[in-house]
């Protein structure tokens, strides 16, 4: 059976692709921070390692964990945490802390795995981004800035792997039922002054209500199992594509950049 080993399976897409890949025949390996997560997981028949992705020191040891259960065929890169909150009132620290999970630790594990797949002659790296990777919305600067810098290097990285049997995909998931909001508010309560704000009566008026007193889903959310199935594909296909797209909101927003751009180039043609 092939492994694969997926990051941030504690809830949301990580648990939903954990418990899907299991069920299509995959070993998983999967990772959380809490330790009964990962007893959880362990009861569900999955190979459980702890994983900080903000710790240096907890990365190389998952890595150096996973590898001694055999060959290892794929990683989804999933885990990630959102910090809300108007870019003039984030921190140097809160943005420190949430690029230390969301991409440097994530490209650390990436690159301690690069060598086994050289070895092995394969491998599938797969990294969970956002329609926040696309586009910017207000509120959530810190978290779209990661996504952005990730999609960036995924993109460069999958160029760069292209000699080599190993591929590199990105997930565009959108709107997906998950715990990313309520994860969200230790990280608000800690890093943003909001009560000190020149956007005091803004942050009363939407944010606070939207944390706190969140409403139903999102019209256009999906649950995880739609980012899941795509995950599967990225896995499975033999010819696998550079990105997935999994909800509307974020191949409307696909198709708005490349309009962008298109218009930018002509307007930039018309005046060279």
């Amino acid at each position: 059976m092939p492994t694969v080993l997926i990051t941030g399976c504690s809830s949301g897409i990580g648990l939903d692709a954990a418990r899907h890949m299991a069920g299509a025949g995959w070993t998983i390996i999967a990772t959380c921070r809490r330790p009964e997560d990962l007893h959880a997981r362990r009861a569900e028949g999955m190979i459980a390692l702890p994983l900080d992705l903000g710790d240096e020191a907890s990365v190389a040891a998952c890595a150096e964990a996973a590898l001694t259960h055999g060959p290892l065929d794929a990683l989804v890169n999933n885990a990630a945490f959102a910090l809300p909150g108007a870019v003039e009132d984030l921190p140097r620290g809160g943005l420190r802390s949430i690029f230390e999970v969301n991409l440097f630790g994530t490209h650390d594990l990436t690159r301690r795995l690069i060598p086994h797949f050289r070895e092995r002659g394969a491998g599938r790296i797969v990294n969970v981004s956002s329609v926040l990777g696309l586009v910017g919305i207000p509120w959530r600067g810190a978290y779209v800035a990661s996504k952005f810098a990730l999609e960036g290097l995924t993109d460069v990285l999958r160029i760069e792997m292209s000699d080599t049997p190993i591929r590199v995909i990105l997930i565009e998931p959108g709107p997906i039922t998950s715990r990313i909001r309520a994860n969200s508010i230790p990280h608000f309560e800690r890093w943003i002054d909001w009560e000190r704000s020149p956007r005091v009566e803004q942050y009363r008026a939407s944010l606070l209500r939207r944390l706190y007193q969140p409403s139903g889903p999102d019209r256009f959310e999906l649950p995880p199992s739609a980012t899941s199935a795509v995950i599967r594909q990225a896995l499975e296909s033999a010819r696998p594509r550079a990105r997935y797209r999994v909800t509307r909101p974020t191949k409307i927003a696909a198709a708005g950049r490349r309009l962008l751009s298109t218009a930018a180039l002509d307007w930039f043609a018309r005046r060279s």
